[in-house]
């Protein structure tokens, strides 16, 4: 997957779109000077990007979040310099947007800045294991309803098909031809199939496109 300047996630609730924003954008990191995560999830004020403040702003990633994350105010609040990440050519951004179309509407307020960026990537992500999007059918459905919402088209896929901790290769490679299917019903590439990163080694050569991620959780990172 070539760079963009902006790569926004997007998908399902709960499908682990802020670990793939936070293991992507700690990755942009080692290959440009100026990177920034935005978190846009209006939906979820418990698990945020924020929680993993302490290895970003270690690794030199800009965090861009409302000032409600990680606290008990349930406003839809978000971050005022959010725009920052749109205007600032020189500034690489993952974005993370809130789940579903609720989650979406909150980026609909960027669409035009989003349509007019030259190096954007708009990615739904994806998990088998989910029961709202277990299929291709209701994935696709979850899929239409946030380019609605938010304004915007995807695209490209990214397979995040895992259950956490308990993910097996087995898990991972079940996934594949689900993956697949939503690609051919909606003509978008699988950029990429996300794996947790001590997997990685046994599934090489199994699995096209891996990219690593670590399992965040409310405590820290866990592998």
């Amino acid at each position: 997957m070539t760079d963009s300047r902006i790569t926004l996630f997007a998908g399902h609730y709960g499908s682990g779109k802020t670990n793939i924003a936070v293991s992507y954008a700690l990755d942009l990191r080692k290959r440009h000077e100026r990177v920034a995560i935005a978190d846009l999830d209006i939906v979820n004020p418990y698990f945020r990007t924020k929680d993993g403040e302490r290895e970003l702003a270690a690794a030199g990633v800009t965090i861009i979040s409302s000032a409600f994350a990680n606290t008990n105010v349930e406003a839809p609040a978000l971050p005022s310099d959010a725009v920052r990440v749109f205007d600032d050519q020189t500034l690489y951004s993952v974005i993370d947007v809130g789940g579903d179309d609720r989650g979406a509407f909150a980026v609909g307020r960027y669409a035009d800045k989003l349509a007019a960026e030259e190096s954007a990537s708009i990615l739904f992500v994806l998990n088998r294991y989910r029961p709202l999007t277990a299929d291709a059918e209701s994935a696709m459905k979850v899929l239409r309803e946030i380019e609605l919402a938010a304004h915007f088209k995807f695209t490209g896929l990214v397979n995040n098909s895992n259950l956490g901790v308990q993910t097996t290769e087995e898990t991972v490679l079940s996934s594949l031809a689900y993956a697949e299917a939503v690609s051919a019903c909606s003509g978008l590439p699988v950029v990429f199939t996300s794996v947790r990163s001590d997997l990685c080694g046994r599934l090489s050569g199994r699995v096209d496109n891996i990219f690593p991620i670590h399992i965040m959780q409310k405590e820290g990172w866990r592998m």
